[in-house]
């Protein structure tokens, strides 16, 4: 034993002594390039005299940037997450300077702003070099992470995560915001997620599942953590008994809905015991918090949804990581954009101002940040962790669904879930890794473009009130504007949209592709003999509009040409929305239902043979209505856990799935089954919008492996698809030597 921590403790100064090396190195050939950068005095000095110099001053700036940098991140936590990240840069740059002056005889010297260069420099060498020592030393890198997980552990005083005998299995869910079903296939079949791959190969299986009307991350998120989407009609609606406008992505919003959901179904979530939330509109009930939207509006020590911002940034190299790749993205949208516009693709909407650091943001800062809290929630041996990564759908927003610009990203996804797998090997107990979607993506030509003028132009026009000459643009509602602004510590409000005044001027508010039109001064919803008394024309407009698939309204369902339908005649609607897929009919009707249903929801065109819809926002990607491929996402799961069931509708559908498998573990754990009233009131068990119910719950402790014919998206085990063939290596990145993974308690 104590020859194995001598070797143990040889190895780790070996791998000081080589980091230390390589930082003199870098630190050499940076005064030999940077002219405002000497590691010498004003007489000269010898080379051996200038190499020591380099190394008192690179093991100075190590020496500091493990002490002193946990500290500064840790007193500037308060700070804006982005203006952090600028911080990173400045305040390296500093420890830098300090560094320099510790030099005897002060021969470091460096002019401030190249100071900021050599610090970014030489902390993305040292992390590179720890990172490659870690892979070419498997052993001292698996014993690294038992040994961060045992002292967590201590720490929090559980005895419980690892047991005598087998471990008790853990769930570890990873939302692919936006990647519908299809979407996934190609991406395995054509070795862009090798990782993805390789699961599937290996023993995991996948299939889609339906979304309600309201196809999008709000209604689905609250429903696969909280069991209920109930009276979620869209992404943003107007309710008048407040007077307000319900938007998913506002802090003070979400929190409402995750109160009323955690009021109707009577439990706290699918997280409520031992788990984390980590990147998510909603809480799910967990104690453990990351970028949690709901929570981001609490003030005070109450809010810890930005805790994961300290976990991260406390290692520089991580810090200067992550800015570094933020400003390449940035430059990588305005490059690509610029492309298209030359290239005259189409469609194509708008994407200069904040947009490229708006994705940025989503595609570099918020993916580091929740992969490494998933990376902490693993090594302390939680329970059940849900984490959303929100990449690809917010540049399949602006770029389509499919092309070069979502390629990439789904690659760097890929290698993300390749970094989170390889921990899950070194974690204290195992874990089943649980991917699936929100929704998906529709391509389209927006409304705008399309037609000329915005939805709520041809409103107005229908009703007879004037239309500006020059048409407005409805600002895309994507997620990761709101988590930009949530980590501004500004709230989202979207101008006279978030409290609409007094008047008659009817309110018009878009979620992709489906769109509502209410009356302020109409009490209650308005029937449809109202609407065609105040408003003769309106009906009639926008029902005909090439750009319009249907509208809703007072329990009728309006096409082109005159076509109605009734919602409470059996078949009706089923043979007017036959075109918008499988169980159309069933997602209007219970949304028909809902007590904040607006007096008038349009739903877009959709063309069956391209999958085309129109948004009524700013996207050339959208999802939050009915056509195509955003009612299909995906649910794709380890062999080990039972088969799902036939077919998923509504995330309601999924949030019952998950309980099940949660289940399936030896040891506490989130209750299987509801009682009977909690269930009827969140519909899992079906009823209004004809959501399937979920299978019944196994006996703790089985294993459904469901026998030898298991359905796969509605083929058996034999029968699944062989296309998703894994290509190449899994390209991940491991943690830099010493990275810290914290844990933060709300």
């Amino acid at each position: 034993m104590r020859r194995r921590r001598w070797r143990n403790t040889g190895n780790a100064l070996v791998r000081v002594i080589l980091v230390w090396a390589v930082s003199t190195l870098t630190m050499l050939a940076l005064a030999g390039i940077l002219p405002d950068f000497r590691l010498q005095s004003d007489d000269g000095d010898s080379i051996t005299q200038i190499g020591l110099t380099a190394a008192w001053g690179a093991g100075a700036f190590g020496l500091l940037s493990a002490l002193v940098w946990p500290v500064l991140v840790r007193a500037l936590l308060l700070v804006p997450a982005l203006v952090l990240g600028v911080l990173v840069f400045f305040l390296n740059g500093s420890l830098l300077l300090l560094a320099l002056r510790l030099i005897p005889d002060g021969r470091g010297e460096a002019a401030p702003e190249t100071a900021v260069v050599v610090a970014a420099v030489m902390s993305a060498v040292a992390s590179a070099t720890s990172t490659a020592l870690a892979v070419r030393d498997d052993e001292a890198y698996r014993r690294r992470l038992y040994r961060l997980a045992d002292r967590r552990r201590r720490r929090q005083g559980r005895g419980s995560a690892t047991r005598t005998g087998a471990a008790v299995p853990g769930l570890l869910v990873l939302q692919l915001d936006g990647v519908g079903y299809e979407v996934l296939r190609e991406a395995c079949g054509s070795a862009l997620m090798p990782t993805v791959a390789g699961w599937l190969e290996s023993g995991h299986r996948v299939t889609s599942w339906r979304t309600d009307w309201s196809s999008q991350t709000g209604a689905s998120q609250l429903g696969i953590l909280h069991g209920s989407t109930f009276d979620v009609p869209a992404f943003r609606w107007y309710e008048k008994d407040t007077g307000e406008v319900m938007v998913c992505n506002r802090p003070a919003s979400a929190a409402e809905l995750q109160r009323r959901a955690i009021e109707r179904t009577g439990d706290g979530g699918l997280l409520t015991l031992d788990g984390a939330s980590r990147g998510n509109l909603f809480s799910g009930g967990a104690d453990q918090l990351a970028l949690v939207l709901s929570v981001s509006a609490r003030r005070g020590r109450a809010n810890r949804s930005r805790a994961g911002y300290f976990a991260y940034f406390s290692d520089p190299a991580n810090a200067v990581r992550t800015a570094l790749s933020f400003f390449a993205d940035a430059a990588r949208e305005i490059v690509q954009s610029r492309r298209a516009r030359i290239r005259g693709d189409r469609p194509r909407v708008s994407r200069g101002g904040l947009y490229p650091l708006i994705r940025a943001f989503a595609t570099v800062v918020e993916r580091d940040v929740v992969v490494s809290a998933v990376i902490g929630d693993m090594l302390a041996g939680r329970a059940v962790v849900y984490a959303d990564l929100v990449a690809y759908d917010e540049v399949a927003h602006h770029s389509g669904p499919r092309g070069r610009d979502t390629d990439q990203v789904l690659e760097r996804l890929d290698r993300s879930l390749a970094l989170i797998a390889r921990v899950a090997e070194h974690a204290p107990r195992p874990y089943r890794i649980v991917l699936l979607s929100d929704h998906g993506q529709s391509p389209g030509e927006t409304f705008l473009s399309r037609y000329g003028l915005t939805l709520k132009d041809l409103v107005r026009a229908g009703c007879g009130l004037p239309v500006p000459r020059r048409a407005g643009r409805t600002r895309s509602g994507a997620e990761a504007r709101a988590a930009v602004l949530a980590a501004l510590h500004r709230p989202v409000e979207e101008g006279e949209e978030a409290r609409p005044g007094p008047g008659t001027d009817p309110v018009v508010l878009a979620s992709g592709n489906l769109a509502l039109i209410s009356f302020p001064d109409i009490p209650g919803r308005a029937s449809r003999a109202r609407v065609e008394s105040t408003h003769p024309a309106l009906l009639a407009t926008l029902a005909n509009h090439p750009g319009v698939g249907f509208l809703l309204v007072d329990g009728v369902v309006l096409g082109p040409g005159g076509a109605e339908a009734r919602l409470d005649v059996p078949g009706e609607a089923e043979k007017l929305l036959a075109a918008f897929g499988p169980g159309a009919a069933a997602a209007v009707r219970r949304t028909d239902a809902f007590p904040h249903v607006a007096d008038i929801m349009v739903n877009s065109a959709y063309d069956p043979g391209t999958g085309a819809v129109h948004a009524f926002e700013e996207q050339i990607g959208s999802h939050g209505g009915l056509g195509g491929e955003q009612g299909r996402p995906f649910l794709m799961w380890p062999a080990e856990l039972s088969d799902p069931g036939e077919e998923l509708v509504g995330a309601e559908a999924v949030h019952g799935v998950l309980r099940r498998w949660l289940g399936e573990a030896d040891g506490p754990q989130v209750p299987v089954a509801a009682p009977e009233s909690r269930r009827a009131g969140s519909g899992v068990s079906g009823g209004a919008g004809g959501h399937a119910a979920a299978p019944p719950a196994r006996t703790r402790g089985t294993r459904g492996t469901g026998g030898t014919g298991e359905r796969v998206g509605g083929r058996t085990a034999r029968e699944a698809p062989q296309d998703s063939r894994r290509e190449g290596p899994l390209d991940g990145i491991l943690p830099s030597e010493g990275a810290p993974v914290r844990d933060e308690t709300r």
